[in-house]
């Protein structure tokens, strides 16, 4: 690589949860730059979380951070050019990136659902992704099953 790589960025804890990475994710809810509405956005769908999950006996941060975790991809696939022919090789993903993918997934979906506000969009995604169901799930598998069917070229990999 030519350039050097970019300073990792520290981020603070979130106000209301003291947690780094509701920061992440309200960054990538966020849009043209305005953080205290994404921070509003993901707190009231919290709340709508804690209300519709009472039986569920865990605190809505717990079911956020189990939806995630049941969204994220553990493999995906990438195009290799290999002597003319394109083949779609698995590759492990990196700690950081399931991360980011299973987040950008999640906001992706909440957006293209149909609803009255985002916050009932997000939590509607939220409670789908906790049960293991609705899109953000169905795009995790989708890129296992990309992945399963594309064993065979495990051995082209970078």
């Amino acid at each position: 690589m030519r350039k050097a790589k970019p300073k990792k960025r520290i981020l603070l804890p979130d106000p209301k949860y003291g947690d780094v990475l509701v920061t992440r994710f309200v960054n990538n809810l966020m849009l043209d730059g305005k953080k205290s509405i994404a921070y509003t956005i993901f707190y009231d769908a919290m709340d709508i979380v804690g209300e519709k999950m009472k039986d569920a006996e865990k605190a809505p941060l717990e079911i956020w951070k189990q939806a995630l975790e049941n969204i994220t991809p553990q493999v995906e696939v990438k195009s290799r050019r290999v002597g003319g022919a394109t083949f779609q090789v698995p590759t492990e993903v990196r700690p950081e990136r399931k991360i980011s993918l299973s987040m950008k997934n999640l906001v992706l979906y909440s957006r293209k659902r149909p609803g009255r506000s985002m916050a009932e969009k997000l939590s509607a995604e939220i409670m789908a992704a906790y049960n293991q169901e609705g899109a953000a799930f169905k795009r995790k598998e989708e890129m296992h099953r990309m992945a399963e069917a594309n064993k065979a070229f495990a051995h082209f990999r970078f």
